[in-house]
């Protein structure tokens, strides 16, 4: 699957990012009022509101890092393999996924991915 150039540009053309990015949009995209925003350094995934994007660090910090960060919004700490969690606000988490490979995006990952879509709507 290929990736529209605006969403591309984003990845930094990075291929890797760029298949990852493929294999999550193709499953939100089919959940009820989910949409895409593309923002200046992110594309943002929302229903009513914002409940995820996704970023290249590479592009974003100016260095090599993993090719696509996951960065997940909602009202519950999760646990797992989360590469960071922040609580910007009080309760109000944002789950960040380092995101090396297709394989990353695990059933458990777009389980959480969904659960915030819901709550998003």
């Amino acid at each position: 699957m290929t990736v529209p150039p605006g969403e591309a540009a984003l990845l930094a053309g990075d291929p890797v990012a760029e298949e990852i990015w493929a294999q999550i949009r193709a499953r939100v995209l089919g959940w009820p009022g989910v949409h895409l925003k593309l923002q200046k350094s992110q594309i943002g995934l929302w229903a009513a509101h914002p409940f995820a994007a996704v970023w290249s660090p590479g592009r974003a910090l100016g260095h090599a890092a993993a090719p696509l960060v996951l960065s997940v919004f909602g009202r519950e700490r999760l646990d797992g393999s989360w590469t960071e969690v922040v609580e910007p606000a009080p309760g109000r988490f944002t789950h960040h996924l380092e995101v090396w490979a297709p394989g990353d995006v695990t059933p458990g990952v777009l389980a959480v991915l969904e659960r915030a879509a819901e709550a998003a709507r």
